[in-house]
């Protein structure tokens, strides 16, 4: 009789690569994410916490970025034709929490320094909205592909002002 291995849990593991690269259980979603992308060009998902949305970001950056190779097995890498490679631009909020204005809007320029030295931009603007907003158009007129904008934990210094 054949015995089977279970898959370890991806207990604390909030990234969709690492839990593939580790073989970890994972329960494949991919189905709603496809019907979810053709669905709209934007989306805002509003959970409670603890409900798989920094997980459910990490999968969709992989898509985004094209990686077809992680999805193997899952619903997604059967219906999808095209795996187009966008570039992504990820806002992780979580570590902002309790923070001042001028330390989230410190915290908000590192976050965006990091993705203009990822794409090889640079910039003289301090202020975060306009560097975002040259970001996103520097990035589109280097790639020539639409640019994919995902935040993580957005609500998190929102929490501190409630």
């Amino acid at each position: 009789m054949e015995t089977k291995t279970l898959k370890q849990l991806p207990v604390g593991i909030q990234t969709f690569e690492k839990i593939i690269a580790q073989n970890c259980l994972y329960v494949d979603k991919t189905a709603y994410i496809h019907k979810m992308l053709k669905a709209s060009n934007y989306i805002f998902l509003s959970r409670p916490r603890r409900f798989g949305k920094s997980l459910l970001v990490s999968t969709l950056q992989s898509y985004f970025e094209g990686r077809k190779d992680l999805f193997k097995g899952l619903y997604i890498e059967q219906v999808e034709k095209d795996w187009t490679e966008y570039p992504v631009l990820r806002f992780d909020m979580s570590s902002s929490k309790h923070m001042k204005k001028e330390q989230l809007e410190d915290y908000l320029r590192d976050m965006l320094a990091a993705n203009e030295e990822r794409f090889g931009i640079s910039t003289n603007n301090p202020e975060p909205s306009l560097r975002l907003k040259n970001l996103i158009a520097k990035v589109y007129e280097k790639t020539g592909k639409q640019v994919v904008i995902l935040i993580d934990e957005y609500d998190a210094p929102l929490l501190d002002v409630l």
